[in-house]
This record gives C-alpha cells, sequence and structure tokens, in this order.
C-alpha cells in the first residue's frame, strides 16, 4: 500500500439503516449495511427504535467493513459520518461514534450532508460506470426528499426545484399502504407494475409552476379512487393490482419528466444524474436510459447498491473533502434539517 494513498472509513445512520464503508481514494473496499426489520410491524420508521438499533449495529458494522476492507484502524487517514438530514436519534449515534473514533485515533473527522452524498456517489471508481462532468442536474429522489439540482462542482450546488409538501418516495410508500401493501411498499408498486398496463387509470397530474414538485394531492386521488372501487368491488385491490401500479407509476415517472425536460430547456444542461432510493426504481431507470435517444441527454444512474442509503456514498464525499481539507473537530453538531 503506498503512503500517500487516502483510507477513509465512512459512517451513515441517518435513518434506519447503520452502514460502514471503506474506500481507498475514490475505489470502495468494503460497503456494509446492517437492517433494521423491527419498523415493518409499525408500517414506517419508529425513530426510537431507529436509534438503539443504531447503537446495538454500529460497533459490528464497522468491524466487518474494516475486515472486508483488509485494513485495520491505524491505517485510516479519516473519519467521515453523515451529519444530516435525517433522524436525530439516529444521526446521534453515527456522528457521536465517528467523533469519539477519530479522536482516539487522532486523524481527521469529516461531516458529510447526506443529500450531497446521494448526488456524488456518482464518482465512485465503478467499472462499466462512467462520472458525469460538471455542470450537470441531479434528480434526488427518496422517502424524505425530491429535488431538481444544479451542480457545478463538488461543493457548489443548487437546488432549482424540489417538492412543496410530500417527496416521492412517500407517494410510492403512502399508495402502497393505501392498496394494501405492507412497508416499505415502494419496491412492491415496482414490482407489480412490470406485469400492469400503466394506461389502464388514469390519474392528474398537479399542476405547480416551475421546477417545484407537489405528490400530496396525487396520494389524495388515489386513496379516493381506491376507496371508490372498492366500494363497488371489494376485490378491486387483488383484481387489478399490477394495472393499479402500473398507472400510479407512470404517473410519478410523468411528473418527474416532465419538470426535468423544463429543467434542461432552461439551463441547457444535458447531462442529467439520478440518485437516492427511489431512483433504484426500475421504471424511472429505464425511463431515464431512454430519454439519451430520444432526447438526446447523457444520464447518469448508479450502482444498484449506492442508491439506497450506504456509507460508500459518504466515504466518497469524504475523500473530496479531505483532499481540500475540509475538515471538522468534536464542536460539529448533528442536525436533523442541514442547509443544502
Amino acid at each position: 500500500m503506498q503512503s500517500n494513498d487516502v483510507f477513509i472509513l465512512a459512517i451513515e445512520s441517518s435513518c434506519d439503516d447503520t452502514a460502514a464503508a471503506v474506500l481507498k481514494n475514490n475505489v470502495v473496499l468494503s460497503n456494509v449495511v446492517a437492517g433494521q426489520k423491527i419498523h415493518e410491524q409499525y408500517g414506517g420508521v419508529v425513530p426510537e427504535l431507529a436509534s438503539r438499533a443504531h447503537q446495538q449495529n454500529i460497533v459490528p458494522v464497522i468491524e466487518v467493513a474494516l475486515k472486508n476492507a483488509g485494513i485495520t484502524k491505524n491505517q485510516l487517514s479519516a473519519i467521515a459520518f453523515t451529519q444530516g438530514p435525517g433522524l436525530m436519534g439516529s444521526l446521534l449515534v453515527g456522528s457521536s461514534f465517528a467523533k469519539s473514533m477519530a479522536m482516539a485515533l487522532q486523524i481527521p473527522l469529516i461531516a458529510v450532508n447526506h443529500m450531497h452524498a446521494h448526488i456524488l456517489a456518482h464518482f465512485i471508481d465503478e467499472e462499466g460506470f462512467d462520472k458525469p462532468e460538471f455542470p450537470f442536474l441531479a434528480l434526488t429522489i427518496s422517502g424524505g426528499h425530491t429535488q431538481i439540482v444544479m451542480v457545478k462542482s463538488f461543493f457548489d450546488m443548487e437546488i432549482i426545484g424540489e417538492t412543496t409538501d410530500d417527496a416521492v418516495g412517500e407517494a410510492f410508500d403512502k399508495s402502497a399502504k393505501i392498496m394494501g401493501l405492507p412497508y416499505p411498499g415502494g419496491p412492491l408498486v415496482d414490482k407489480f407494475a412490470k406485469e400492469g398496463n400503466p394506461k389502464a387509470y388514469q390519474f392528474t397530474k398537479p399542476k405547480v409552476p416551475g421546477l417545484n414538485f407537489s405528490f400530496s394531492g396525487l396520494k389524495t386521488q388515489i386513496l379516493y379512487f381506491i376507496q371508490k372501487n372498492v366500494a363497488v368491488n371489494s376485490n378491486f385491490i387483488d383484481e387489478n393490482k399490477n394495472d393499479i401500479c402500473a398507472s400510479i407509476q407512470y404517473t410519478i415517472i410523468e411528473i418527474l419528466m416532465e419538470k426535468l425536460k423544463m429543467a434542461v430547456a432552461e439551463t441547457g444542461i444535458t447531462q442529467i444524474a439520478i440518485g437516492g432510493g427511489v431512483s433504484a426504481n426500475s421504471g424511472i431507470r429505464q425511463t431515464l436510459k431512454e430519454s439519451e435517444s430520444k432526447l438526446g441527454w447523457k444520464t447518469f444512474i448508479p450502482k444498484f447498491e449506492y442508491t439506497t442509503d450506504n456509507a460508500a456514498m459518504i466515504g466518497i464525499v469524504g475523500y473530496q473533502k479531505y483532499l481540500h481539507n475540509k475538515f471538522e473537530n468534536a464542536a460539529v453538531v448533528s442536525k436533523a434539517r442541514i442547509e443544502f
């Protein structure tokens, strides 16, 4: 191992996944995630239970990450952690551990914005995956965020469009809940949509000015649609599950694509990258890929394991911050809401 190599231990604990990764420069050596099954019975993440599970998981997850990477803690150059946004109790577990370990090893501490990490995950070195060139547009879509971001450099990003109420991930999950599907429902909507007719049912797309989004009205519309049809036929959902899911997914993708087209027209930027948990959706991925030939865009879709919450994406931001000496001290605080 060359002495000028940078080894970053990254910790991600913003929600219900405890994750740790080790990067050698911009190459991922290990990427370990411990999920939390306990939330399924409640139909959503319970913050107190999440933070307790992080406390149980963080030490073994970091041990496995270091072991899988084939390095010892004494070879680490710095420790990066998620500062926010996220659940406060969950964030505190990750930040407290990162601070303590960095202090014990006497190495730099690096704070990372979770949403920046979703965008910059594209800069992880992966065979078969290209990196976007600055400037590019990033569509960050998750359970808590829906944003169009103009990315001018690693540390210069501007939100040019965002949701005014609910995020796209919530629209998927709540639609699934309305249909009686278990949590998390978004992946199930995607699964059933593959077998359905996307134009079986028509849903009205919200009229929101500019590049902003709104999904609360769509959720209400889907609720009334399901209630009305179930009142007529109690087996309506079971008999038409694939078509309902396909129609919901088609509408959501249309909303996202319309705003992206507007963003491209306004900025003249034709490089489009997606990130966030909902970018794992197969329909969104396929539609974006098709836009290369249909619209002349150059699109960037991350490796599947870097779409949902993971520590590798925290590590790649940590690496860039390390190169630019953007370090923190132990006084840095976690933030449930953080300035973009």
